[in-house]
């Protein structure tokens, strides 16, 4: 059996997507089990803190007040967004758009599977600039942070990546 090289491609960034699921994945297991709820920690990096929270909302805890049915519906719908992303990734031809793609695609994932186990994502990493709380978050968020940002400035500076 022949393996194509558009298989062997978009493989590599399943690979890529699964190893940062398992990051992700392994973060919060390690806040879950070394912080205490609601804590804050010593300083992780010097404008971020260790604070478990669990999320049961989205974005900036948007929604986390919508009873028992808001998670499920949430659940819902970020898996028909996840997988729309996924199929992105697999039919994105330019390397730097599989990149980005395959961050978020990582991020939703990682979020998809926290929420699934009990309604809520486990947010661990409190950006606090100034004593100045801007928000708690985990690397899930921060891989579709960073993706979007790649896609928004590979969509402004086009003409510079010759397309």
């Amino acid at each position: 059996m022949m393996v194509s090289k558009e298989n062997l491609f978009n493989f590599k960034f399943i690979l890529l997507i699964v190893f940062l699921v398992i990051i992700d994945a392994l973060s919060k297991m390690a806040a879950n089990n070394y912080l205490l709820y609601g804590q804050s920690s010593d300083t992780f990096l010097p404008i971020i803190d260790l604070l478990l929270i669990y999320n049961s909302g989205i974005a900036f805890g948007i929604f986390d007040k919508g009873g028992d049915m808001m998670p499920n519906l949430l659940l819902v719908i970020t898996l028909i967004i996840t997988t729309y992303i996924v199929k992105m990734v697999l039919e994105e031809n330019i390397i730097r758009n599989k990149i980005a793609l395959s961050l978020i695609a990582a991020g939703a994932i990682g979020n998809v599977i926290d929420r699934m186990n009990d309604g809520s994502v486990t947010d661990f990493l409190h950006l606090e600039i100034l004593n100045f709380s801007f928000f708690i978050f985990n690397f899930a968020d921060a891989f579709i942070t960073f993706g979007a940002i790649l896609i928004i400035y590979f969509e402004l500076f086009k003409k510079r990546f010759n397309e």
